[in-house]
């Protein structure tokens, strides 16, 4: 039984949230409270597997709540925004930096014809985070070397001239690309195309977060534009994003991959089969698996492969499967991925 915390001003909305989580057979609320001082209270004695944050509250706001928690108390936190636009949406990714795992939309009323579609998000969501159950931060006074016994190829082979950079990320990647992005250089030669999976609605305001937070120039993949260095494209909502030879985007409405659209391993394997060994693959924090078996095809074609380390790693599902099936020349945290990369397409 998964139990869970409410954290909600309105009670309106706190007994929507109860309903739609009492109704599940694995989900029982323990608590309900309007703001975050409560919070902090009721995350010590009721101890509750996964907390649903609001974001504006009296007295303690989303962000500075879930920073208490995860100092104190660390758990599985899920935000659930009132809002998708831009500017709200944004600032529940400060709770994100903080440590939240996941961002949603609160569901719409009972009648809402989005009603149906926005609880299976929020629930599919919540039980996703139950799972993780320790939430880990990887600030680092000094970097880590290899992990031992992982395969890698020598440090001195390096890939064909380098056009492009895929990565793939899922639960914890947020915080983990906006450091990988801030630490390349301004002047980073070559295009990052990157399938981040996120709740539906909130792509638009992550990728306007992520581009303030790390300097780096990002923006949501147009269909057929063309790929140009040092700037960073993300996939869309509900869409594979896809290379071509030429250098273009290509958005597909093709069947989802392992249930993914859009996946990694699309991404991956359009990558493969165009640039071959001109690229490098970088698979990051996540549950499951979507992007290992792709990442070891762009191994294959002689890509350079990076995943994330474990200890780094909020999940190390997709990038422990990686490790796991041969698919890693390097495996590295956050701020070794940055290195690597920036010496790759230098040395170039």
């Amino acid at each position: 039984m998964i139990k869970i915390l409410i954290v909600e001003d309105s009670p309106v909305e706190q007994q929507l949230l109860t309903h739609v989580f009492d109704s599940q057979p694995d989900m029982r609320v323990v608590g309900a409270v309007d703001d975050g001082e409560h919070a902090l209270t009721a995350v010590r004695l009721l101890r509750p597997d996964v907390v649903t944050m609001d974001i504006h509250m009296p007295r303690l706001n989303g962000f500075e709540t879930t920073r208490r928690i995860m100092e104190d108390n660390p758990l599985p936190i899920v935000v659930v925004s009132g809002s998708i636009g831009t500017t709200d949406a944004e600032k529940a990714f400060h709770a994100i930096e903080a440590g939240a795992l996941a961002v949603v939309r609160k569901p719409s009323g009972p009648g809402h014809p989005d009603h149906a579609a926005d609880v299976r998000e929020l629930v599919k969501t919540v039980r996703m985070m139950s799972e993780v159950k320790v939430v880990r931060r990887w600030p680092r006074s000094s970097p880590l070397e290899l992990s031992p016994g992982r395969p890698a190829r020598s440090e001195g082979v390096v890939p064909a001239k380098v056009r492009v950079v895929a990565i793939g990320a899922s639960t914890g990647g947020p915080t983990v690309l906006r450091d990988i992005l801030a630490a390349l250089p301004k002047s980073f030669p070559v295009p990052v195309l990157v399938v981040q999976h996120m709740a539906k609605g909130f792509m638009e305001s992550f990728v306007a977060w992520l581009e303030m937070t790390s300097g780096f120039p990002a923006r949501i993949a147009a269909q057929g534009e063309y790929l140009l260095p040092g700037r960073a494209y993300f996939a869309p909502d509900g869409v594979h994003m896809l290379a071509t030879g030429d250098g273009r985007v290509i958005l597909s409405n093709e069947e989802p991959d392992g249930g993914l659209r859009p996946s990694v391993a699309r991404l991956f394997r359009s990558v493969a089969e165009v640039f071959g060994r001109s690229a490098i693959g970088v698979l990051l924090t996540g549950m499951g698996r979507d992007g290992a078996e792709d990442l070891r095809l762009m191994r294959e074609r002689g890509a350079v492969t990076v995943v994330q380390d474990r200890e780094s790693s909020v999940v190390f599902g997709m990038p422990g499967e990686a490790v796991n099936l041969g698919a890693a020349d390097h495996v590295l945290p956050p701020e070794r991925i940055a290195e690597l990369l920036g010496h790759l397409v230098k040395a170039q």
